[in-house]
């Protein structure tokens, strides 16, 4: 199936109503293979890899997106492609109306970095170890030029600790000094310095325990109703999308596979794949039932299957499904990308 060529003129102006985030097709391809020398004395062929292929979704301002699927199905690179720490390789980003790829490699790229932060996964390796809170925090504001009075940044920096939830005595303190929580919130401090409009979270609570979770979870959804904020949000963890998302979509090897608004995807899931991961959840009503397990491997992404990916592992696959790969279409108001829901095969 040909891909539809994308009109490459910008908006010429983007009204309040429109989504802040618009992805068109975005593709990122990596070339893992040997060196040089080694392919022709192997005789072995460039091998590319496809991490993400063909991803298209908005956000509405002020809502949150959660992405979700097991591990390698492509979600960090989707975080790492909107903060421009990887160009695609086909596709578009538009940021506010605005193309942000083409805005990274230009003079305003630096403007359009204060408007786009990430939160990162580990906290302990996100933070450099040898900096005091304060210089961390206070990095973004001297980066870009926000502040330079040291009264001022040190005012600042204790009032985005407090929005956190620490304390401005914190900023004398090093990483160590803290739990991996505390930690977190120290990261969501230096995000929000630059007063951005989209929080890229990549698994920001997965290195935490449950019950830290739940805070830095209420933290941020806190800050999304004071500030306007809109959260792109990674995770594995289906309890934790249910909790701060609007929209969910759910990712396999590098495609998306179903696009819904969160009730509407937990109550009545379309994709076999999206249906799996719910019944693996384990559910308190149903204290002593076995739970049923993701069935399958996730098949290797340098060579992946014919026709859907998921095919090998569906208990619903027939040989279209091995022949022909789906497209992401509308069905009952779900955006989903199966034959079996297509054909009305799967109830």
């Amino acid at each position: 199936m040909s891909t539809p060529v994308m009109d490459t003129a910008a908006p010429a102006a983007a009204p309040s109503t429109a989504p802040l985030v618009v992805v068109e097709d975005v593709a990122r391809t990596f070339d893992v293979s040997a060196p040089w020398l080694n392919r022709v004395l192997e005789r072995k062929p460039r091998q590319l890899l496809h991490a993400v292929d063909g991803v298209s979704f908005e956000i509405a301002r002020g809502q949150t997106l959660a992405l979700v699927g097991e591990s390698g199905c492509g979600k960090s690179t989707v975080a790492r492609l909107l903060v421009g720490l990887y160009a695609p390789t086909r596709g578009r980003f538009w940021f506010d109306g605005q193309d942000a790829h083409a805005a990274y490699r230009s003079a305003q790229g630096r403007q359009l970095r204060r408007r786009i932060q990430m939160i990162f996964q580990d906290p302990y390796a996100s933070l450099n170890p040898r900096w005091r809170v304060e210089d961390i925090v206070a990095e973004p504001l001297r980066e870009h030029g926000l502040l330079r009075d040291p009264a001022a940044l040190r005012e600042r920096v204790g009032q985005l600790l407090r929005s956190v939830g620490l304390s401005p005595h914190d900023m004398v303190k090093y990483p160590h000094q803290f739990s991996g929580g505390q930690r977190q919130r120290i990261s969501i401090a230096r995000a929000l310095a630059t007063q951005p409009a989209f929080l890229v979270c990549d698994e920001p609570t997965s290195a935490l325990d449950v019950s830290v979770q739940a805070q830095v979870l209420n933290i941020m959804k806190d800050l999304q109703r004071q500030q306007g904020l809109t959260y792109l949000f990674i995770s594995h963890n289906l309890a934790v999308v249910r909790h701060v998302s609007d929209h969910v979509g759910v990712m396999y090897l590098g495609r998306l596979v179903e696009l819904a608004d969160k009730r509407t995807l937990f109550a009545q899931p379309r994709h076999p794949y999206t249906r799996m991961l719910l019944e693996a959840i384990p559910k308190l009503h149903a204290t002593g039932q076995a739970r049923t397990p993701v069935q399958g491997e996730v098949p290797n992404p340098l060579n992946p299957p014919s026709g859907c990916a998921f095919h090998p592992r569906c208990p619903h696959a027939n040989a279209r499904c091995q022949a022909e790969r789906p497209a992401l279409q509308t069905i009952g108001g779900v955006r989903v990308a199966c034959h079996a829901v297509e054909e009305g095969r799967l109830r």
